[in-house]
């Protein structure tokens, strides 16, 4: 098929490279402009965009694809190449109508969720917030509403009881691979079905913001575990700000104050309903990320220190 591929962090790029070598005319690739980035803010080309020129597929950046001379130029280029089908992954832009109704087969999304559960922009992290034990990806048919389209074709995988946002992440980003391969499978023997979302089942995926990452001890175990495991949880130790990056609930149980560290040899900690969390990873400012073992060779730490919150 001649598709266009729009997509631009890197969830989308196992998703490209199945289109490329599954011998798809992928004509055109569309992803987000040049961003500043890291310590010196210098420009950083988007995952997809270094994956598509690797594969030597034309690139457009257009800032935007609903107003302004690049939205024109965008819909000309479309218009030209006349493609079958658009697939949108993490694109980062919404489409207008006219782009939704250019291709014959219209514009397939691959959206990180089990729609109608966790439309929107952090599904990944909202999964791990909420417990949930199951995830997938969806290819739904793009519509004008927030990832509100028909369904085409769904594939799961259990959530694992330790899953953080990166290794749910690497997970996602492979079966959406393995989900658009299906999908056109399905598409080019004309057996795809469309099938509406029950919108009374649908919630809402926000976006993550800074300060859910605060860790406030008087929770229980199993709200601060998953706030560490969705999106790195930040608190003091010592006085010094440290980032947790992995951790699980342990069998422990103590009333000694929430934060407080029971084992200063695995960091194990109690939270507010007398259970504890074993951090597994951990990342003092200014200090890369490291696993708990190798922290305390440099971070000294007694029976009784605590951690505590960020104010």
């Amino acid at each position: 098929m001649k598709i266009v591929f729009m997509g631009t962090p890197e969830i989308a790029v196992p998703t490209l490279d199945a289109l490329h070598a599954d011998g798809h005319e992928i004509a055109a690739v569309f992803t987000q402009p040049d961003r500043p980035a890291g310590r010196g803010k210098k420009l950083r080309a988007s995952a997809v965009k270094q994956r598509a020129e690797a594969l030597g597929l034309p690139v457009y950046q257009p800032e935007s694809l609903r107003r302004g001379d690049d939205a024109a130029e965008a819909m000309r280029v479309l218009q030209e190449i006349s493609p079958e089908l658009i697939v949108v992954i993490a694109y980062g832009q919404i489409l207008p109508k006219e782009i939704l109704c250019l291709p014959q087969h219209g514009c397939i999304n691959l959206h990180a969720s089990l729609l109608p559960r966790w439309r929107g922009a952090a599904p990944i992290q909202r999964v791990i917030l909420a417990g949930d034990t199951e995830t997938g990806v969806t290819a739904m048919q793009m519509a004008e509403g927030l990832d509100t389209g028909d369904m085409l074709h769904t594939l799961k995988i259990p959530v694992a009881p330790d899953e953080t946002a990166e290794t749910l992440h690497d997970k996602l980003a492979d079966l959406a691979a393995d989900t658009i391969r299906e999908t056109l499978e399905l598409l080019q023997k004309g057996e795809l079905t469309a099938t509406p979302q029950d919108d009374s089942a649908a919630c809402t995926a926000a976006k993550v913001t800074k300060d859910m990452s605060l860790i406030d001890f008087k929770k229980s175990a199993q709200e601060i575990d998953r706030t560490i495991r969705a999106v790195t949880g930040a608190a003091l130790l010592c006085g010094r700000r440290i980032k947790i990056r992995g951790s699980v609930v342990t069998d422990e149980r103590s009333d000694l104050t929430p934060g407080t560290v029971l084992n200063p040899q695995t960091l194990t900690f109690v939270c507010g309903d007398g259970r504890c969390v074993r951090p597994l990873v951990l990342q003092a400012e200014g200090s890369r990320a490291m696993p708990a073992a190798e922290f305390l060779r440099g971070f000294r730490v007694a029976v009784g220190d605590r951690f505590s919150a960020i104010v």
